[in-house]
C-alpha cells in the first residue's frame, strides 16, 4: 500500500468541494483521483486547482489527447476527441488526473492551459498535430512531431497505418520531394493452428 501525504478519499472530497457543479465527476481508481469536467468549465476548472488552498497543484506534468472512436465496440456514448492532464501539487504531495471531451468530433476544440500552467505550451502542440485537437488561446499551435507538409493526425484511429503521402530525396531535383505513399497495402492472413497429427504427421 502507497503512503500517501493525504489519502484518495480525502482529496477526492476536497476537489468535489473546490469544483463543485463544474466537476461531471469526482472518482478514485487504483488510488488516483480522477476529475471530468465539462469543455466549457475547462479553464475556470484548471485554475481552481491550481489556486485553491486544498489543492494547489502547482505543476502540470503531461497531457495527452485521447480519441474514443470505437471505444468497447461502441458502448462509448461520450466525444470522440478529449485531453487528459496529469496535475502535481508539491507543496502537498498530490496528484489529480484532469479529462475534458471536445463538444465537436468534427472540429475538437478545447481551452488551452497555457496560461495557468506554461508546461502546457508543448504538450498542446503534441496533441494538436497528432490528434487534430484546437487549443483555444494558445498563442504558437503549430505541429511539433510531424514535418511541415504532413497531411491529417497520425494517432486518430482512423489514420491509415502506411499515412498518405512519403518522401525522398529525387536525385534530379537535388530535393527532398513528396509522392503518394508507394506501399502495397498489406493483406493480413490470421493465422492458423492446426490439430495434432494434421496430414498424417509422425507419431
Amino acid at each position: 500500500m502507497t503512503d500517501f501525504a493525504i489519502s484518495p478519499e480525502v482529496l477526492r472530497a476536497t476537489v468535489a468541494e473546490t469544483l463543485g457543479a463544474k466537476a461531471k465527476s469526482v472518482t478514485v481508481a487504483l488510488d488516483e483521483v480522477n476529475v471530468v469536467v465539462g469543455a466549457a468549465d475547462y479553464l475556470e476548472a484548471a485554475l481552481l486547482l491550481r489556486d485553491a488552498p486544498g489543492c494547489r497543484f502547482e505543476q502540470l506534468i503531461d497531457l495527452c489527447g485521447m480519441d474514443y472512436s470505437d471505444y468497447r465496440d461502441g458502448e462509448w456514448q461520450g466525444g470522440r476527441y478529449g485531453v487528459v492532464s496529469h496535475l502535481l501539487s508539491v507543496s502537498l504531495n498530490q496528484r489529480v488526473r484532469l479529462t475534458v471531451l471536445a463538444l465537436s468530433d468534427d472540429f475538437p476544440v478545447v481551452d488551452s492551459l497555457q496560461s495557468v500552467w506554461n508546461s502546457a505550451t508543448w504538450f498542446e502542440r503534441e496533441a494538436f498535430d497528432l490528434y487534430g485537437i484546437v487549443f483555444e488561446g494558445h498563442d504558437d499551435l503549430r505541429r511539433l512531431l510531424t514535418d511541415y507538409g504532413f497531411i491529417g493526425h497520425p494517432f486518430r484511429k482512423d489514420f491509415p497505418v502506411s499515412g498518405h503521402v512519403e518522401m525522398r530525396y529525387d536525385e534530379e531535383q537535388k530535393r527532398v520531394v513528396y509522392q503518394p505513399v508507394s506501399i502495397e497495402p498489406r493483406e493480413i492472413t490470421p493465422r492458423v493452428i492446426r490439430e495434432d497429427n494434421y496430414g498424417g504427421g509422425l507419431h
